[in-house]
């Protein structure tokens, strides 16, 4: 064995070993050390979303939405969410189950008939500013991974759009698949709809 072969081995080895090829970044665990429900509480502005099901020809169709978060009476988040679609208000929710990790929930889709199942973890928040939402599902055909950037303004600071874009690439997913919503048709920036 040559000297740049027994390098090779050595550096690439220990991944493929892993189930990582060498171009395959980790996925990065969450920041959060703890999570707290009833800081999180509140309205916040989805301004940014990343997902290995999304094309550049879906950032014309998102629509400005917001996401509010209440703690109900099974002391379990629930996440509502508006958008404006058009003239119609388009709105869905559902409830967080908290897991073991901190901030990580399973989605209750009990209303939903055969809903596949769902993680969602809140990756890192100040909870005044932003938050970096890490979702996971497994459907019969694929995995889908989708990363949101939540903001309690409509607007985004760079710290935190660095920290958005490094959590999209660092799962593994291009800048192609970022989306933001179309403003450019909002005179006023949509409350609830």
């Amino acid at each position: 064995m040559g000297p740049w072969l027994a390098l090779w081995v050595l550096l690439y080895l220990p991944r493929a070993l892993q189930g990582q090829s060498p171009h395959t970044r980790a996925a990065p665990s969450s920041v959060l050390q703890s999570f707290e429900d009833s800081k999180f509480q509140g309205e916040w502005y989805v301004l940014g979303l990343a997902g290995n099901t999304h094309t550049v020809a879906d950032r014309s169709l998102l629509s400005p939405f917001t996401a509010t978060f209440v703690l109900n009476k099974n002391n379990h988040l629930e996440a509502a969410y508006a958008m404006i679609r058009g003239q119609r208000c388009v709105t869905w929710s559902y409830e967080l189950i908290s897991q073991s990790q901190p901030g990580t929930f399973s989605v209750d889709h009990s209303g939903e008939p055969g809903a596949d199942p769902e993680e969602i973890q809140v990756y890192d928040t100040d909870y005044v500013s932003f938050a970096l939402l890490l979702s996971k599902k497994q459907s019969d055909l694929q995995r889908i991974l989708r990363v949101s950037l939540l903001c309690r303004i409509w607007a985004i600071q760079t710290q935190v759009l660095d920290k958005f874009v490094c959590l999209v690439r660092a799962q593994g997913l291009s800048d192609d698949s970022i989306v933001f919503p179309d403003l450019t048709e909002w005179s006023v920036l949509p409350e609830k709809c």
